[in-house]
Parts: structure tokens; sequence; C-alpha cells
């Protein structure tokens, strides 16, 4: 009955979250390559066309999918380095986050400021990221430091 054992359980579940995480990292990978050439040509083809007014709401579409192709492309930079390094680099995550507040902040449709809430809102957890980062690099940069002292 060794296969039931305590060490063999969780090496296998081990083993299956590392298939399951390179499955979800070539998946993505490939939705992040297919969204760039996509975004690509969309975007060449109105530019040639010039079909597209870039000032009455164009350039806020492109930037829209363009951060959210960056924010994916960090998404699947927190999948390696979990396979690498084997935990989830909660900086990577915090990062992220911020990524896509951001977005969400600079796509804002027009006459969203008036939703003093909704900037509330976006201002504190825009606060609150930014602190949770500086707290875990700071407490990184400090364990590191404390680490080559002795």
């Amino acid at each position: 009955m060794d296969f039931l054992s305590d060490k063999r359980f969780l090496d296998g579940i081990h083993g299956y979250e590392r298939q399951l995480a390179k499955l979800l990292a070539l998946l993505l990978a490939a939705v992040v390559g297919l969204a760039t050439v996509f975004l690509f040509l969309d975007t060449g083809a109105k530019v040639i066309s010039l079909q597209v007014n870039w000032f009455d709401g164009g350039l806020i579409k492109l930037l829209d999918r363009l951060l959210l192709i960056f924010i994916a492309l960090e998404v699947l930079q927190n999948i390696t380095a979990y396979l690498r390094d084997q935990v989830v680099q909660i900086e990577l995550v915090l990062l992220t986050a911020l990524t896509a507040v951001a977005r969400k902040v600079i796509v804002l449709p027009p006459g969203t400021d008036y939703k003093p809430q909704l900037m509330v809102g976006f201002g504190a957890i825009s606060v609150g990221l930014a602190v949770a980062y500086w707290l875990v690099r700071n407490a990184r940069t400090n364990g590191e430091q404390g680490e080559s002292s002795t």
C-alpha cells in the first residue's frame, strides 16, 4: 500500500499541478501570440485605409487591447516563474494587478470622472496594491540584507 502514502500522493498532486501549469502556459502563449497578430493586422488595416479617427476613441481602444496583451504576458511570466521556482511570486502578481488597474483607469470612458465613488475606488485599489508591493519588496530586500550580513 505504498502508493497510498502521503509522500507519493503529494508527489502525484505536485506533478499534476506542474503539468497543468505547463498546459495553461502553452494555451496562454498561443492566445497572446494570436492576439498580437490580430492586433497588428487590425491596426495595420485601419492605418492603411485611414478608417479610424484615432482621436475619437480609436486610440483608447488600441491602448486597451495593447495593455490587455501586456497583462496576459505578465500572467504568462507568473506561470513560468511558478514552474521555475515552484512558488507563486507575490511581487509579480501585485505588479500584474497594478497593470490591470492602470489599464482600467487609462481606458475609462468619457464622463466617468463625474462618478466620484468609482474614482475613489480606483484610487484606493491603486494605493492598496502599491503599498502591498512596497511592503513585499521591502521585506524581501531587508531579508536579503539580513542573510548577507550573517
